[in-house]
């Protein structure tokens, strides 16, 4: 048997416990991480937004790869259920495309699931990198390709400015 992981790789791995909750931690995880955004963007200049959004992803990440890491070893699973920090990381990566009204975040939270559960290539390969590299890179990558999808929507004004 392993022993537990460390406090802090759990806190941070579950995103505070998010990834305990049923079903769908993942799920539970992007949505929390949407709320949370709106709520900082009500702060956050316009123009620092996407910035921020990004600083927030690469801290999720690196902080993530760890944790992940210690919790999937304490559990001895690849990619244990419990471990919703590499969601927060993909979902804020969706939300470096402004704007923050309700539709974009929507959509983003609906792209980046969608990408997260299909997972399109080479998505699905990232999985297979070791330990916590794999687990939070696949999400990553599909925040990358519903950030894409986000910013073809400005484009095209699906969404407004």
């Amino acid at each position: 048997m392993s022993s537990p992981a460390p406090r802090w790789a759990t806190l941070t791995a579950t995103f505070f416990g998010i990834g305990r909750m049923r079903p769908g931690p993942g799920s539970w995880a992007s949505a929390v991480t949407m709320i949370l955004w709106f709520l900082l963007t009500r702060w956050i200049p316009a123009a620092a937004q996407p910035w921020s959004a990004a600083l927030l992803a690469l801290l999720a990440i690196a902080i993530g790869i760890p944790a992940a890491t210690q919790v999937a070893r304490a559990t001895a699973s690849k990619d244990p259920q419990i471990v919703v920090i590499d969601e927060v990381a993909g979902q804020l990566i969706t939300f470096i495309a402004r704007p923050s009204s309700w539709k974009s975040l929507l959509l983003g939270f609906i792209l980046f699931r969608g990408f997260d559960i299909v997972k399109p290539p080479p998505v699905r390969n990232l999985e297979r990198l070791p330990e916590g590299t794999g687990i939070v890179l696949d999400d990553v990558a599909a925040g990358l390709y519903a950030l894409l999808l986000m910013h073809v929507a400005l484009h095209f004004g699906v969404l407004a400015r």
